[in-house]
């Protein structure tokens, strides 16, 4: 029997998921796995050695090895060749912060405060459109941020998601360093990519977007546990994205 995969630790999703060619329509993309990814960000963009990778990865030198080959060997093709490159998939699991390997200080799932007994410091987000939550987290391209300290909005900016699809939202909602989510309607798929971003859901949740994360904050906040989006998960016209699922089944321990 083979051995199962082990997980790569990795530090964050990439913000950007999809690169296209302009003359690309028609054409077959390539995937790179968000553990290629990374073994190239911290290889080529970073400047470590496969030594030190393996260290931020938590696996053998070796397999940086085979994994930065087989990383190259697409985005060869996909530069030489015009094809299209997305970013999904692979057998990792996203930092928990207590890896001494790792400086970086925004890498780790953070740890969710009691919002209502005022212990920390947060950012929530919300799906938003004309300062209603919006119903369709995948086809959401607002969100309402809200910075909370003490229980307390300190401050909130309206962000674009720039036309991202389910597949990238959890990224962007990472990269803000986002650690609530209230939502509408939301699918399987985009309820992991946000788990395993650390990321705490609230969804079934309509009306004003001020209101409901006052809610939240006071405790009183009607949520569906059991949401589910009312579009049909993996009906994709373009089939391009998993909808933030990736390989790592349950081995890793964290999902």
């Amino acid at each position: 029997m083979p051995r199962p995969t082990k997980c790569r630790r990795v530090c964050h999703l990439p913000q950007t998921l999809t690169f296209c060619p302009q003359d690309a329509d028609g054409k077959a993309s390539v995937v790179l796995t968000v553990d290629e990814f990374e073994v190239i960000r911290l290889m080529d963009k970073a400047g470590l050695s496969q030594e030190e990778c393996a260290g931020r990865l938590d696996v053998a030198r070796t397999t940086v090895q085979k994994i930065y080959e087989t990383a190259r060997e697409k985005i060869a093709d996909a530069l030489v060749d015009g094809l299209p490159l997305r970013i999904e998939g692979g057998d990792y699991r996203l930092c928990d912060g207590f890896n001494s390997a790792c400086p970086r200080h925004d890498c780790y799932k953070k740890r969710i405060p009691n919002a209502s007994k005022g212990e920390d410091i947060m950012t929530i987000a919300v799906t938003y459109e004309n300062g209603q939550i919006f119903q369709h987290f995948g086809h959401t391209e607002q969100f309402k941020l809200y910075d909370v300290t003490d229980g307390k909005i300190t401050a909130s900016e309206v962000v674009s998601t720039n036309g991202s699809g389910h597949g990238a939202l959890a990224g962007i909602l990472q990269a803000l360093h986002v650690d609530v989510l209230i939502c509408g309607g939301i699918g399987g798929g985009a309820q992991t990519a946000l788990a395993n971003a650390g990321i705490r859901l609230y969804g079934g949740v309509s009306g004003s977007a001020d209101e409901a994360v006052k809610a939240l904050l006071a405790g009183t906040l009607d949520f569906n546990p059991d949401v589910k989006c009312s579009h049909h998960e993996h009906n994709h016209a373009d089939g391009a994205h998993t909808c933030g699922t990736h390989g790592c089944g349950g081995s890793c321990g964290n999902h």
